[in-house]
């Protein structure tokens, strides 16, 4: 008698495998710790600068957003680098991690660059690779690495807890102990100002974060060097 075919072996066939994450070189792996040590380095001094000027509070240091979001950025660095070094494809969470932060640093970069320029208590160099050394670098990092998937745009919302915690927090402070991290931020401005600019700081955040997301879908230098041999 004739074998009766199984159902399984077509149903196998038609099974996709899932593509391989991208991956970063080692030599990306190495560049981003050194990057990110390099960051911490520079807080590390600022932090010990501003001690011998009367700023020993560490929960008012990182009460700017500018140190904290880099202290955190140059974490995210550092893990992403590592991984790098392993071989290893990014976790999902470290690149919506790397997003927000891309994201966060760009609003650094314009606010203070744009908005209040020449405002920081630390030394014009520690300034300058805060406010705009490492947002360029993040932002070529994110761009000409392809080592990331296209975010999904409905998960636009992961940019928002932390500066929403930030904002929280600074808010607070104002209003109890008195001290805010900029001047944008004083209670005596009243509530209506202050949410005007709570929600522009918002907006500013989610238009960066649109780039970033956009910007992820641009497959990386490795990415578009393959493509090009594959289509030649």
């Amino acid at each position: 008698m004739p074998t009766a075919r199984t159902a399984s072996a077509p149903a196998e066939q038609s099974t996709a495998s899932p593509a391989a994450a991208p991956l970063a070189a080692p030599g990306v792996g190495a560049a981003r710790i050194l990057a990110g040590a390099a960051v911490i380095a520079v807080l590390g001094y600022a932090y010990v600068e501003g001690i011998g000027h009367g700023r020993s509070n560490p929960f008012d240091y990182f009460g700017y957003f500018t140190n904290l979001t880099s202290l955190l950025t140059a974490g995210a660095l550092i893990i992403s680098g590592v991984g790098a070094l392993r071989g290893l494809p990014a976790r999902p969470w470290l690149v919506y991690a790397r997003a927000a932060a891309v994201a966060c640093m760009i609003v650094v970069a314009v606010i203070y660059n744009g908005v209040v320029p020449g405002t920081a208590a630390a030394p014009p160099w520690v300034s300058a690779t805060l406010h705009a050394v490492l947002p360029i670098a993040v932002v070529l990092d994110w761009l000409l690495v392809g080592d990331r998937r296209p975010l999904a745009w409905r998960s636009l919302w992961v940019v928002l807890p932390y500066p929403l915690l930030w904002l929280a927090v600074a808010l607070t402070r104002g209003a109890t102990d008195g001290w805010v991290p900029y001047g944008f931020l004083l209670p005596e401005r009243g509530a209506a100002l202050l949410a005007v600019t709570v929600l522009g700081l918002l907006a500013a955040l989610l238009l960066a974060a649109v780039g970033v997301w956009g910007g992820s879908r641009v497959a990386g230098v490795r990415g578009a060097l393959r493509s090009r041999v594959l289509q030649g």
